[in-house]
C-alpha cells in the first residue's frame, strides 16, 4: 500500500515510504518490527557497544509510545521515536568520550542534559541502578530505552500538569494506567 500526502515534503515522502516497508499490510510497527529494525541498524555502528534491542526492551518502547493503545507503532509514533532517536544516538556518540562504545557514568550526566533532561542527583543515582551495569556503563539500548521513557514519562506529565504548577494529582486508576502500559 502506497499512499502519497500532497502536502508532504521529499523528506516525508521518503520518510512515509520506508514507513511503509517496514510497516507492511498493517501500516504499525510492531515489537517484533521494531527490533529486526533496531538490531539491523546496529549492524551498521559496530562502534556502539549494545547486547542488541530484545524483545522487552521493544514492547516497552513500543508501550511508551503507543498512544492509540494498539499494542503497535502508526506513522506518527514511529516518526517522533524515530527521530528521537537518531538524535539521541548522535549525542550518545558525542558524549562517549573516551570512545568505549559505552557512556560511563561520568559521560551521563553531559548525555542527559544534552538529550534535555538535566536531572537532579537522586534521579540520577535511580537512573544509573536500573540502566547502567555494575560499573556504571550504559550501553546504547539501555540509553534509548532510558531516554525513551523520560520523554514519554515528561510529556505525560506535562499534558497532565494543565496549569503549568508543576505538581499533579491522579487516582490509583489513572495512575495505573500510566506507569503500568508503559
Amino acid at each position: 500500500m502506497h499512499i502519497e500526502m500532497a502536502h508532504e515534503n521529499d523528506e516525508e515522502r521518503h520518510f512515509r515510504r520506508c514507513f511503509e516497508r517496514v510497516a507492511k499490510e498493517d501500516m504499525e510497527v510492531s515489537p517484533a518490527e521494531l527490533m529486526g529494525i533496531m538490531n539491523d541498524i546496529l549492524k551498521k555502528y559496530p562502534g556502539l557497544k549494545t547486547d542488541g534491542f530484545s524483545i522487552e526492551s521493544c514492547r516497552s518502547m513500543v508501550a511508551i509510545m503507543d498512544s492509540d493503545s494498539t499494542g503497535k507503532l502508526g506513522l506518527h509514533e514511529f516518526k517522533y521515536l524515530w527521530k528521537n532517536i537518531l538524535r539521541w544516538q548522535g549525542i550518545y556518540v558525542d558524549c562517549d568520550a573516551d570512545c568505549s562504545g559505552v557512556i560511563s557514568s561520568r559521560e551521563l550526566p553531559g548525555a542527559f542534559k544534552a538529550a534535555g533532561f538535566p536531572l537532579n542527583d537522586q534521579l540520577y543515582k535511580m537512573i544509573i541502578r536500573r540502566y547502567s551495569d555494575e560499573h556504571g556503563d550504559m550501553d546504547f539500548d539501555n540509553f534509548i530505552a532510558c531516554l525513551v521513557r523520560l520523554d514519554a514519562m515528561c510529556r505525560a506529565f506535562k499534558t497532565l500538569d494543565q496549569g503549568n504548577s508543576g505538581s499533579i494529582e491522579l487516582d490509583i486508576k489513572e495512575w495505573l494506567q500510566l506507569t503500568m502500559y508503559s
